[in-house]
């Protein structure tokens, strides 16, 4: 269940918000001022005008409120001036009850006044001409109606005097005709009082003839009213909304389907979000709301209204005209006045639902039988009307709605063909699968010609992969596997096979499968004559033969479907090949060759109209650069292969989705860290998300927001077996998250789960290496706590567990296989990590290690090698020279200039806590005062031994002096810092500057 929108911070608004404290500030310095606040019903009003009176309340303003409600009959004049003003009568404070007492004429809104006093002859209002010519009786009512004006803006104005006040009237669309009359009065006599006016309305309600229209012209054009209107929340802000409301997790999936259905709307957030967010019916007192609005509808409106209900989408004039029953006359007045009154809406010549929950709500309200024939007319229509536009989707959707299934399944079979065209593998996929679900409902005789289960299985398998559900085409690769026979030929199940194991060797969960599917195809076509279906199988076979690392075989698979391929011509099947052949060229370092032949496989994929092969080619020569550490060419490359899936309707196939994760990772690598999240809202499956999240999850980590890094380590943790890439990320920024929380022990742990992870995956990988060295960190800081507490026991295992780590990443630099044979500029960067984090695991601060980490992080790391800066500067400082102290400064300063621009705010706050030990100067910070050290220079000396956890006896021994006198001078030096124990007179000494180690 939610919480209540109003128990929540306010979401968004901030421009609206602006708007009102201005107006509210301009009050306060005399200048009154009336603001109109707009919106759709369910907007939030509401919910701004309660954050509006909460702030003038704090700032000591008198705030009164009132609402107007919809009492159709008559209504209740003056109802918000009213509610209003009736706390002012019962005020304890006695100056306020006295300006209301004066005021008789007020006893007209007040009757707990008690008096009611008729207007009087000798009354002379302000501005009164107008009334002369009236007769006696209407010229009373009117005198009386104008010392009631009078009564309330001199009310007003008196109580100004004293606080500013703020005057809120919600719902002005219901309002009566007095109270119309009296708001216009007063807001056209705003001057130099301390008030703010505040009225909101429904702007959807205000239709042509509503009688508020007319007023709204007039006071907008008073030079003290200005107009705020409040638009539904865009994507982002929703998204905000609805994570701050729902008390559960949701999935990125239930998410953005709430905040399509309910276009931002507040209230209709709230409202399907406790009815269960996933659920395709319409909450029931939601519908009741939306369905009031058309309930004031004329009868043929809303015939239409259903009628239109029935397309979702936009409808053309000459459709409705067609299906209305309607003459004209009475279809156009009844369509007026369905768009006066902001039910519907016109877009480029179609009429379409102002809202779509209102459309569901319209629909939903239909009866069954009526429902059916009126799908059955819309599918009638696009039978005798073949060009309409997406003619066949339209027409498998009314021709199922109204059980015409053998019209359904071919349209949706020929929608599925048009939906690939268009580059919309999901739309396509969505159609396949509807062809599918009816297939056995179908008698045979009425099946579409040429098209079988297994072709649609087929179909659906490939649409699935192509569309960012990797799961669901491996699901249908096997069903189609499955539904082989023995009437299907040998080349088309040899084909099916392979498809199968292309879609398994796509998740690295099951890469065995993917191994026996290709031997299966293999087998089919071994001793076959070159043909089409052989090459493609070969080339499969060559991809999966590469990745188990079977070079040799790998090669005369790729150079076999290249023969094969040339020799009937397949040239689809022969790029393919040959981006192998080139990612097998750049593994023996042949990058000239390697270069060429993804080149030639790109020219070749696009003669034959190989997409996907394309696609492929292109991420590989991104891949290269990548792996070079050419980080601007890789970027490029990367954008250019994203751009070019994206074209193609391939943006969360396989090498769309990991085209689009590389450069979202390197540009957190690159340090142009993005600001929109770069993960997927909707369509794509929970693996696909999950490699997304797997790169965007740096970034949040880095700028220190580890509540929400460490909610999307736990979410990638279901996900690590089905890519190991998704595992390293996961595993590396959860270490990092531990880390930077102060939570040692549990950054080990983590440590040794991924490096255990990885291992099942495969013995000795290179990603081993930042694992180790991230968990070394880790160990060295448990060690130096240990050190002073003076705890040996700790010390001890906490060593231990880093030598493990030291060892284990050791291994795999010595048995990992680079891709390209050769450590690259990142795995090198990563090694002198390791060991310049080993030197710390014993006390000891190597700056010759540090400085060789930052140089090897300079091929364009910039996050990592600031933080290696960082460190360095640490080791620099341990060592107590004043040109290490110097060189200390500068590289903090670089440190330090890297992590404001990015906004890495634990990095940064590492920096600010050595700088201020150090007594270094940062820019924009404030500058140092001079530290008064009471401590004399042999006093820190030994505090800065013990510091570095030694013990008394070995303090002495390297300060030359005894055992006694070392523990002479600590208890001088914790006398003067105020400590009891030699830990806290450590950290006392830290905190004050005093000690730069």
């Amino acid at each position: 269940m939610p919480r209540l929108g109003s128990g929540i911070p306010l979401v968004a608004r901030t421009s609206e918000m602006r708007r009102l404290r201005a107006a509210l500030a301009r009050a306060e310095r005399n200048e009154a001022g009336a603001v109109l606040l707009s919106g759709d019903a369910g907007v939030g009003k509401t919910r701004v005008l309660t954050e509006l009176a909460e702030h003038a309340v704090g700032r000591g303003a008198l705030v009164l409120t009132g609402r107007c409600l919809d009492v159709r009959e008559g209504g209740l004049p003056y109802l918000p001036f009213a509610e209003a003003l009736t706390p002012l009568a019962t005020s304890g404070d006695s100056a306020v009850a006295d300006a209301v007492r004066v005021r008789q004429a007020l006893g007209r809104l007040l009757p707990q006044l008690g008096t009611v006093v008729p207007p009087s002859a000798e009354y002379t209002p302000v501005s009164s001409s107008h009334h002369e010519t009236m007769g006696p009786v209407g010229a009373e009512r009117d005198l009386g109606q104008l010392q009631l004006f009078d009564a309330v803006l001199g009310l007003l104005t008196e109580l100004s005097e004293h606080t500013p006040v703020v005057l809120l009237l919600e719902d002005l669309h219901w309002a009566d005709g007095s109270t119309r009359n009296l708001l216009s009065f007063l807001l056209s006599r705003l001057r130099a009082q301390r008030l703010l006016v505040v009225g909101s309305y429904r702007e959807e309600d205000v239709h042509r003839r509503h009688p508020l229209r007319p007023l709204l012209s007039e006071l907008v054009r008073l030079a003290s009213v200005e107009r705020i209107e409040l638009p539904p929340f865009g994507a982002a802000d929703a998204r905000q909304f609805v994570t701050a409301l729902s008390e559960a997790a949701l999935t990125p999936e239930v998410i953005s389907g709430v905040i399509e259905r309910s276009q931002g709307n507040p209230f209709f957030l709230e409202e399907l979000i406790a009815s269960c967010a996933d659920a395709s019916d319409l909450p029931t007192g939601l519908a009741e709301v939306l369905l009031s609005r058309v309930e004031r509808l004329s009868g043929e409106a809303q015939r239409v209204l259903r009628l239109i209900s029935v397309a979702n989408g936009g409808v053309s004039h000459a459709v409705l005209s067609d299906l209305s029953e309607l003459d004209e006359l009475p279809l156009d007045e009844a369509l007026r006045e369905a768009v006066q009154h902001h039910v519907l809406v016109v877009d480029k010549g179609l009429y379409l639902f102002r809202h779509a929950l209102l459309r569901e709500a319209v629909y939903g309200d239909l009866l069954p039988g009526e429902r059916t024939r009126t799908h059955a007319r819309y599918a009638d229509r696009l039978r005798r009307n073949p060009d309409t536009r997406g003619r066949d989707a339209l027409l498998a959707y009314h021709s199922l709605e109204s059980n015409d299934l053998p019209t359904a399944l071919a349209a949706s079979y020929r929608a599925a063909s048009e939906a690939e065209g268009l580059g919309a593998p999901a739309s396509a996929l969505k159609h396949i699968e509807q062809a599918l679900a009816i297939w056995d409902a179908v008698p045979e005789s009425e099946r579409p010609e040429g098209v079988d289960e297994i072709k649609l299985l087929s179909e659906a398998s490939y649409f699935a992969g192509t569309s960012g559900e990797p799961e669901r085409a491996i699901a249908y690769a096997r069903s189609a596997v499955k539904a082989i026979h023995d009437d299907v030929p040998t080349e088309r199940a040899a084909t099916l096979w392979r498809r199968l194991a292309q879609v398994l060797g796509a998740m690295d969960n099951t890469w065995d499968e993917s191994v026996a599917a290709i031997d299966k195809a293999w087998e089919l076509v071994e001793h076959a004559e070159a043909s089409r279906t052989r090459a493609w199988v070969l080339s499969t076979r060559a991809i999966i033969q590469r990745g188990d690392n079977l070079i040799a075989e790998a090669l005369w698979s790729a150079q076999s479907a290249v023969a094969d391929a040339r020799a009937v011509g397949a040239d689809g099947a022969e790029a393919d090949a040959l981006v192998t052949l080139g990612t097998l060229a750049e593994t023996e370092g042949h990058l000239e060759e390697a270069r060429d032949r993804l080149l030639l496989a790109q020219r070749k994929a696009e003669q034959a109209g190989a997409l996907n092969v394309g696609l492929r080619a292109r991420y590989f020569l991104a891949s290269g650069y990548d792996e070079r550490a050419e980080i601007d060419a890789a970027l490029a490359a990367y954008r250019e292969s994203s751009d070019y899936a994206k074209e193609n309707g391939l943006t969360w196939s396989s090498f769309g989705l990991e085209a689009r994760a590389r450069h979202l990772y390197l540009r957190f690598v690159s340090g142009d860290w993005p600001t929109e999240d770069g993960r997927p809202q909707r369509g794509v499956s929970s693996a696909v998300a999950a490699r997304m999240t797997a790169s965007w999850v740096h970034i949040v980590a880095a700028r220190g927001r580890l509540a929400e890094a460490e909610k999307m380590v736990e979410s990638l943790r279901s996900d690590w077996r089905s890519d190991i890439l998704i595992a390293i990320a996961g595993g590396a920024v959860g270490i990092e998250v531990a880390y930077w929380r102060g939570d040692h022990a549990e950054a080990v742990r983590r440590t040794e789960e991924v490096i255990q992870w990885l291992e099942y995956f495969e013995p000795w990988l290179l990603g081993g290496v930042r694992m180790a060295a991230l968990g070394l960190r880790a160990c060295a800081a448990m060690a130096a706590e240990a050190r002073v507490r003076g705890d040996a026991d700790a010390e001890a295992a906490a060593v231990a567990k880093g030598e493990g780590l030291l060892a284990h990443g050791r291994a795999c630099l010595e048995h990992g296989k680079p891709r390209s044979g050769v450590l690259g500029p990142e795995g090198r960067a990563w090694r002198a990590r390791l060991q310049a984090e080993a030197a710390e695991l014993y006390g000891r601060f190597e700056p010759a290690a540090w400085a060789e980490t930052v140089a090897a992080f300079g091929y364009g790391a910039v996050y990592e090698q600031a933080r290696s800066r960082q460190r360095h500067a640490a080791a620099l400082l341990s060592t107590g020279k004043p040109a290490d102290a110097e060189l200390a400064a500068s590289e903090l300063l670089a440190a330090y200039e890297v992590a404001e621009r990015l906004g890495a705010k634990p990095l940064g706050d590492a920096i600010r806590e050595l700088a201020h030990r150090a007594r270094i100067d940062l820019p924009g910070q404030e500058p140092r005062r001079d530290v008064v050290d009471p401590l004399t220079d042999r006093e820190r000396a030994v505090l800065e031994r013990v510091a570095l956890g030694r013990t008394n006896r070995q303090v002495g021994e390297e300060l030359y002096i005894s055992e006694k006198t070392v523990s002479v001078h600590l208890s001088r030096v914790m006398a003067k810092l105020g400590a009891s124990r030699r830990a806290e007179a450590v950290a006392i000494a830290k905190d004050r500057g005093l000690l730069t180690g």
